[in-house]
Formats: C-alpha cells, structure tokens, sequence
C-alpha cells in the first residue's frame, strides 16, 4: 500500500506540470493584453510598455514560465493585477465558503443520491423506480443557474421559508451557518444526485443478482441487512469512481452556484477575475481546483481496498 500511494503522489508531478503549463499559457490563449487592461483607456503606448516591463510580459516565454513556476512551488500565486494584493492571501480569504458548499452539497448527495439507487433497484419495474429515474432524468437535464432560480422562486419568495442569497460563517453558529448553504447545496446538487442515483440503482442491480445475495435471503435476514450491510458494500466501487469523476461536475459547478447565490467563494472570485482579466487569480484558482481534484481521486483509489478486499496495488 506505501509503495502504491508512493508511486500515485509521484505520478501527480507530471500531471500538475501539464497543468501548469496550460494554466500559464492562458496569459497567451486569451485575448487582450494585461498591460493594456491595466493602463486603461488613457494609457499611452509608452505607459503600457512600462507596465508590460514592469509584469515582465517583455521577456521569453520560457523565461516568464521558469520564474512563475519558481514562484509557485514556494507557494507564491503572484499578486492580483486590480487589488495588488497576494493571490494566496485572496484564496484563503474565499476557500471556507467553497469548501463548506462541497461538503455540504457531498454530503446531500449521499444521503439522498444512495437511498434512492438502492430503492429503485430493489423495486426495480415498479412504479418507484421509474419515477426514481424520471427524477434522475429530470435532474441530469436542467442546468444549475436555473435549478437555483426555480428554488429561489418557490422556497424563498413564494414560500418564505429559507434566505434568497449570501453565506454565513460555521464560525458563527451552526444553525446561523445552515440556512444558507440549504438552498446552494439542493441546487448544485441535483445533477449530482441523479448521477449517482443512476449509477447506484445499476450497480446495485448486478449484485442483487448474485447467488450470495439469494443465500443472504434464506438464511433469513431481514431487507435492510440484505441490501445495505451485504449488497451495497459489494457494489460500492463503481459509485465511489462516480463519485470521484462527478467533482469535475462538481467543481465547475460551484462557479455557477456562488454566482446565483452570492456565496463569496472561490467561485465568485473567479467569475470576478475573468470580468476582470485579472490572469494571476484565474491561474491561482485553477491550479488550487486541479491539485484538489487530483488528491481527490487519489484518495478514492485508496479507499478501493477497503471496500474491496480483492483490490491489490
């Protein structure tokens, strides 16, 4: 097991490098020049030159790639273009938010995504299951900014019952903190649950054919053990690879999510830095997203062989 978890952290090296790469050359990829956003419409060609010597957009690509990189390995993201304030000091400031909405939006996923996969499959071609996955087809086709406006109409206009927008702190109390991630967490969430509701459902439908799931039933346990203490175990693999896959969706979807919901993450600061070309935030958040979602996934693999025993590295 060291031995494997050794080789994967050493595999991530060249994969954060691809990244890096491609994560600097979008000061080259997008259109428009950072000197010339931040001279404004009054600079002169002599003031942009300045500014361009000043960011060191005049040396070689090769150069301005090594001195980054440098910089980034001694975990300097480089300085924000519009608030000349530190780009790791600006991420710290905007990581609680998306964390606590991943967590929570996880979390509901789980407890809701699961429950239903394995009711559908044990009702699998009755009334339960189909609408089971009309929902799950339901909640795969609707994008997440109109998922969060549907609810905010009808949760917090209509009915009044939780807040239209904005975040507070876990710092100040639970029950102060949980009214406000209710909403985001449901709405970023759904295609989230219909995935893994699909998944679980299918998964759960092979290994309830097995012979040792028949054996289970006339040794006389009861349902419940049946599925969830012998069934679900044995078809938690496949849903825990969803699982890890579905954080790309999930990622990109806190972009969205913090942006119709007002949620001042890394989210927010993001869609802030692309109005703004601000390319040193944009760099800094995506390698932040990258390396979680990486380490991500290095977790789930490790967690294979706890639910699989066969499972050797």
């Amino acid at each position: 097991m060291f031995a494997y978890l050794v080789r994967r952290l050493l595999a991530t090296i060249p994969v954060m490098g691809v990244v890096a790469i491609f994560v600097f050359s979008l000061l080259y990829l997008s259109p428009g020049d950072p000197a010339v956003v931040i001279g404004g419409d009054t600079a002169t060609l002599e003031d942009i030159a300045k500014i361009r010597e000043k960011l060191g957009l005049d040396r070689p690509f090769l150069v301005q790639f090594g001195t980054w990189l440098w910089n980034v390995v001694r975990g300097d993201l480089g300085i924000s273009i519009f608030t000349n304030l530190p780009v790791s000091k600006l991420i710290l400031q905007r990581v609680e938010p998306t964390i606590a909405l991943t967590v929570s939006t996880l979390l509901v996923t789980v407890c809701v995504a699961i429950p239903m996969g394995v009711l559908a499959a044990w009702k699998a071609g009755t009334w339960i299951d189909r609408l089971v996955m009309a929902f799950a087809v339901l909640g795969f086709s609707f994008p997440v900014f109109v998922t969060g406006y549907l609810m905010i109409f009808s949760l917090s206009i209509w009915l009044d019952l939780l807040p239209v927008q904005g975040y507070v702190s876990i710092t100040n109390g639970f029950f102060a903190f949980l009214p406000n991630m209710v909403l985001p967490s449901l709405a970023l969430g759904m295609v989230y649950i219909a995935l893994i509701a699909r998944i679980t459902r299918a998964s759960m439908l092979e290994v309830l054919s097995q012979d040792y799931i028949r054996t289970a039933h006339s040794k006389g346990l009861s349902k419940p053990n049946v599925l969830f203490g012998h069934a679900l175990k044995n078809a938690a693999v496949p849903i825990v690879t969803t699982l890890g896959i579905g954080l790309a969706l999930l990622i990109s979807g806190v972009v969205v999510t913090e942006s119709v919901f007002a949620i001042p993450g890394l989210g927010r600061l993001t869609v802030d830095a692309i109005l703004r070309r601000d390319y040193p935030i944009i760099q800094g958040v995506i390698l932040v997203f990258s390396a979680a979602y990486v380490l991500i996934n290095l977790m789930i693999d490790v967690t294979y062989t706890f639910l699989d025993p066969r499972i050797r590295y």
